[in-house]
Formats: structure tokens, sequence, C-alpha cells
């Protein structure tokens, strides 16, 4: 079956060269690579125009496609008609030799998977245990564990942990984003990660990536899974392996992240749960301040003061939000 990919950047150049190595050694190589620029400059243009790549098409877009829900819909209208198979991954990414292998042999497991997701090594924490059961500190999983970060120590302290494995969204929104131990097998899931995503051509051809998340897009990703999920199921795949390096050019001011995180955040919620009981209401919200609140200690704890302050004030205002101008689902 024939497969593309779509790579959307902006301003990252370096980024984006490291990311196509990665892909120029894959044991099964993309029969169609898209690169969606909305830089405001000439660099990665320049950069792509010195290089050889095979199967590779460039498209800079001007101001009206420029963001990264517009640049993935734009890259979806250029195509290949014959292509299968479409996988979206972040710019500032490298993959293993065989990612796309593994990601194909994951379709071909299951014909009612329609999404495969990959996972990124330099952040898996997972190791071997031998426990048996979790506790507040520790997360044990099918012969692996790790350790509880503070949010998820103190979120089950106060009884708002998900119920839930990692990836699949409970009702109150605010689910385990551990990912899971790689053991080479897939496990099905609600959400796939933006960095590494794939989905079958039903999908790509019906459902476009939502113009609410404007600009940065942060969310984005999640919204798009859950309309996945009415073709079949996402799966991750722990054998489609790769490191996100989080560059940190082109993003948003850190004031502007935090507002997102509130708003976006709610806006998937009610994707998946248009109506929620009370119980789960008061559980997002509580999870919620209890996060905001996290994110204020980090003035006390980190080196970048200023920008935890900017995003507390920005989830704060978020927050606030919410009760004069909820957004409107689309």
């Amino acid at each position: 079956m024939m497969f593309s990919l779509i790579v959307c950047t902006y301003q990252r150049a370096e980024a984006l060269n490291r990311l196509l190595a990665s892909v120029a050694i894959q044991t099964t190589y993309p029969d169609e690579i898209l690169i969606i620029d909305g830089s405001k400059d000439l660099e990665t243009q320049q950069s792509i125009s010195s290089q050889t790549i095979r199967n590779l098409k460039y498209f800079k877009v001007e101001e009206k496609d420029r963001g990264l829900t517009l640049q993935r819909n734009f890259g979806i209208e250029k195509l290949n008609p014959k292509s299968g198979i479409v996988c979206f991954l972040d710019d500032d990414v490298i993959l293993e030799p065989d990612y796309f292998e593994a990601v194909l042999e994951a379709f071909d497991s299951d014909i009612d998977i329609v999404g495969v997701g990959g996972v990124a090594t330099n952040e898996n924490l997972w190791k071997p245990s031998s426990r048996k059961h979790s506790t507040d500190k520790v997360y044990v999983f099918e012969g692996f564990e790790r350790s509880e970060s503070q949010r998820f120590y103190l979120r089950n302290k106060l009884g708002l942990q998900s119920p839930d494995l990692p990836g699949v969204m409970p009702d109150f929104s605010h689910g385990r984003t551990y990912g899971y131990p790689l053991t080479g097998k897939n496990y099905e899931v609600d959400l796939l990660i933006g960095m590494s995503m794939n989905f079958r051509r039903k999908v790509i051809e019906d459902e476009k990536f939502s113009l609410y998340f404007d600009g940065y897009g942060l969310y984005e990703d999640a919204e798009y899974c859950l309309r996945a999920l009415k073709y079949g199921k996402n799966v991750m795949c722990t054998a489609a392996r790769l490191e996100h390096l989080h560059d940190p050019s082109g993003r948003p001011d850190l004031y502007k992240y935090g507002k997102m995180v509130i708003r976006n955040g709610w806006y998937v919620w009610r994707v998946k749960y248009p109506n929620p009981n009370i119980k789960a209401r008061i559980k997002w919200n509580a999870t919620a301040l209890l996060l905001t609140l996290i994110r204020l200690s980090n003035v006390l704890t980190t080196s970048n003061k200023m920008g935890a302050l900017r995003e507390t004030i920005g989830r704060t205002v978020g927050w606030w939000s919410l009760f004069f101008n909820k957004p409107k689902l689309q």
C-alpha cells in the first residue's frame, strides 16, 4: 500500500534537516513526502532546495494557510490520491530506522485500526519491575513501572486520578499521559500524540483538522484522534520509535500557551463528552485548578520564573473566561 508523509514546519530548518536525514535511512521509505512550510523567512526553503530528497514535494504557504491545522489541511489537499496511509510527523523528531515499517505492520495487523501513534524513546521512563500493584508514588503496568510525577502523585492523593489506561480519556478528560513501555505491542487508546500520528485514508478524506485550533494549535491532535474513533480503533504502537527533541523555536508566548491549555483542553473534553455529569464537571475543574497551582509553584522551583508566572496567569485567565465565553464546538 502506498503511503505519504506530511510534515508541517515553521522556522525550524535545522530540526527539519535532522528529521529528513532519519527518513532517508528508513527500511520502508515513503512514496511521497510533503513539506508544508509556514516560515516567514527563506531559510527552510533554501535548505530544502540544496538537497536531493527522493519523493519530496515542497510547498511554502502564505499567511492565509499558516498555522498547524491550516498547514495540515493544505497538505491533505496535495496528497497523491493513491496513498492509503497518511503519516504526520512534527518537524522536531528523529526516527529510528524501522519506524515506518512498524507503523505499516500495525495497520496490517487489524483492519479495524484506523490510527497508529509512535513512542518517543527519550521520554519513555518505564523500567522492568517485579511489583504487582501500583501505589500513589509508582505506576505499574505489565511487568514495568515508572515513578509518578508530582502532578499524578497529588492527583492520586486527592482522588483526581484517571481510572483508565494511558491514552484513554476519562469522563472528566484529564487522563494519564505516560504512554506505554517499549514492549513492541500495540495498545488501544483514544488519543495519539501529534508528533507521530498516522491514519487510514478513509479518515483523512472525511475529517479535516479543526480550524478552532488556529496558530500553534495546542491539542488539535487530541481532537482529531477523537473524531477518528468514528471509523475504528486508534492504537499506540510501541515498536514505532522516535526521539522528540521539542525544539523551542516557533512556540507561542507562555501566557497564550497557558490560556490554550485551559480553553483548548475544555474544547477537547466536550468533543468526547458533550454533556458530562456533575461529578465529571467538578473533577475537571478541580484538576485544572490543581495543575494551575502546580505551575504556580514552579515560580519558586524553576530557572524560568517569569515563564512559569506568565503561564499560570494565562491558565487562570483561560479558566475564568469559560464562565463568560465558552468555546463553540465546530
